[in-house]
Parts: structure tokens; sequence; C-alpha cells
């Protein structure tokens, strides 16, 4: 058994296409604008697992996605290899971290937010 798909509740589907893939640098998987539909990859790993941007139309999917963003807490937690280097590009592309590179016991990690209503953090072991 493994992961195949995980899912972000976004506020909006086709903004958060547009900064899954041009700003982080994932791969489109599939694209239906029409149906506010958006599956994107990691670059390196295009079969997965799989990210669902999946709208927060369901009041429970906005109460949760409200509430962990309220309590400064990551929905989802991404790995890196260099800190330092994604850091500097993602700062250059614009992106807002709310939390510096920090080491800690467990690694370096970071907490930026998605545009969409998230915080996503970067973690390097």
């Amino acid at each position: 058994m493994k992961i195949g798909m995980v899912s972000i509740f976004v506020d909006h589907p086709l903004e958060a296409f547009k900064f899954y893939t041009e700003v982080l640098g994932f791969v489109e998987k599939m694209f239906m604008p029409e149906a506010l539909l958006a599956i994107v990859a990691a670059p390196d790993a295009p079969d997965g697992p799989l990210i669902l941007l999946e709208p927060t139309d369901n009041p429970i999917a906005k109460t949760y996605q409200t509430q962990l963003y309220a309590a400064n807490l990551p929905c989802m937690v991404f790995s890196v290899e260099d800190m330092e280097m994604e850091y500097s590009k993602l700062k250059e592309k614009g992106v807002v971290f709310r939390k510096e590179p920090k080491k800690t016991d467990y690694g370096t990690e970071a907490i930026f937010e998605d545009t969409c209503g998230n915080l996503i953090q970067l973690h390097q072991l």
C-alpha cells in the first residue's frame, strides 16, 4: 500500500493551480477549469503522490482550513533537499514566509503562505 493522492483545501482552485505550478514548480496531472478540478505532482515524482487542490465549498472544509490557518498550523509538509536554496528561490518569486528557516532537533523547517488560505511547511532532514 502507498499514498496515491492527498488533498489541500484551497479558496480558489484555479489560482491555486497557477501558484502550485508556476511558483512552486509542481507539474500538472489533470486540470479541468470548468469543473474546478486541479491535480498536481512534484516534478521529481510525477506519478505520485498527487495533490488534489480541492475547493472549500464544503462548510466543514472551510472551517478546517480556517482553523488551521488561524492556529498557524501548516496543512501539508513538503520535503526539500536544500532549504537555503529553496527558501531563496521562493522568496525571489514573492512567496510570503510566516516562519523563516530554523534548525531544530529533527531538521530545518520553514513555513509559507500558499496564497489560497493555507500554510505549508518546508522540511529538510
